[in-house]
């Protein structure tokens, strides 16, 4: 006897702003793994939609990149991080890096590197921080600065201008060093900026960008794009021994595809920045609420009572970001709502007065 079809197992009304992670797949993304499913295609990478992917990645950051998917966002940061350095070699990151951080140590204990972080309030590195991180160039007793690995959108929503990636490259090329970019948002970076993916990357003198998807839409796959091939070396070998090499890569390509071959990678990104603005907005305007950063991506910092932030978990899944400081992470995504936003800051206003009148 056939076994019974999968039952859905969650209440597909509720929602939440923990991560854009949460969401689901944008349905032109999952009506592209249905088209690209059905008949028999090379694997590894060997299939027309990949191939197609090339053209699309070439038409956004020029003629010399090269694209390798992979199955996440680690996994580009360590494929990516492994071609660009030596085993004797560190890359500079801010403290807040999802390398640093979120990684579990991968970077270092997969490519064999050192992370050399440096403190920064807005998340963003600048050529004063980077000079302070290569004292110790040339001495066989300290790791050797190769890379810079900056996130376009940071971790904490903000996002470099492209004068600040230029002159960033700039220094960083000066110096001996190359450029990575943690592009995780690098779709809502873009849609805050206002500019091209290759303004931001190529043309700002970025050597190696690592392009998020899953949290733009796609399934699962994000990707490496090589912009200078003489930066990075072995990314078909480093890709396989480090697990990343999908064997049915069709699935994956045509994700970033489905996205990237139109404006549906920009729209989305517009569509959660906006959303992240009027939350912000209307939360700003709850007595009690303080938001702590700029809003320039899809993430909402605040500081508020802890157990007012308990009391909103019990309706909508957020994340802490600072225990000490009682501050708090609100994240949009492609499929929040007008109505998602306004019933959450309506509960968060309501939470706040009934704090208040407790507090007496």
């Amino acid at each position: 006897m056939a076994e019974p079809a999968p039952a859905r197992r969650h209440d597909a009304a509720k929602r939440g702003f923990a991560s854009d992670n949460s969401a689901g797949i944008h349905p032109a993304v999952l009506a592209a793994i249905h088209e690209a499913n059905g008949g028999h295609q090379p694997s590894y990478g060997g299939d027309v939609y990949t191939e197609r992917l090339g053209e699309v990645i070439r038409g956004h950051f020029g003629k010399q990149a090269e694209v390798f998917c992979v199955f996440n966002g680690t996994g580009a940061n360590v494929v990516a991080l492994q071609a660009m350095t030596s085993k004797w070699d560190a890359v500079v990151c801010t403290e807040t890096a999802h390398i640093n951080v979120d990684e579990c140590g991968a970077p270092e204990r997969f490519a064999g590197l050192k992370l050399l972080p440096a403190t920064s309030d807005d998340g963003k590195l600048s050529p004063a921080l980077v000079a302070a991180r290569l004292e110790g160039v040339g001495d066989e007793h300290r790791a050797q600065p190769r890379v810079v690995s900056i996130s376009q959108a940071t971790e904490l929503g903000t996002c470099y201008s492209v004068a600040e990636l230029e002159d960033l490259s700039t220094y960083a090329h000066a110096n001996g060093l190359t450029v990575h970019m943690d592009g995780a948002r690098i779709a809502n970076a873009a849609a805050y900026l206002g500019v091209s993916l290759a303004a931001m990357t190529t043309d700002a003198g970025v050597d190696v960008l690592s392009l998020g998807a899953t949290k733009n839409g796609a399934m699962l796959g994000e990707a490496v794009v090589v912009l200078n091939h003489a930066a990075a070396s072995g990314l078909k070998y480093l890709r396989k021994g480090s697990t990343q090499l999908a064997s049915k890569m069709r699935f994956v390509s045509v994700q970033l595809e489905a996205l990237l071959g139109c404006d549906l990678w920009l729209e989305n990104a517009k569509h959660a920045n906006r959303l992240a603005e009027r939350l912000a907005s209307a939360a700003r305007a709850v007595p009690g609420v303080t938001i702590t950063r700029p809003v320039q991506a899809n993430a909402v910092f605040a500081v508020l009572p802890p157990a007012v932030a308990e009391r909103l978990r019990e309706s909508y899944a957020f994340y802490t970001w600072a225990a000490q400081t009682g501050e708090v992470r609100w994240m949009t995504a492609f499929d929040t709502t007008e109505a998602d936003v306004d019933a959450f800051t309506a509960l968060l206003a309501e939470e706040m007065a009934a704090h208040r009148r407790e507090a007496g």
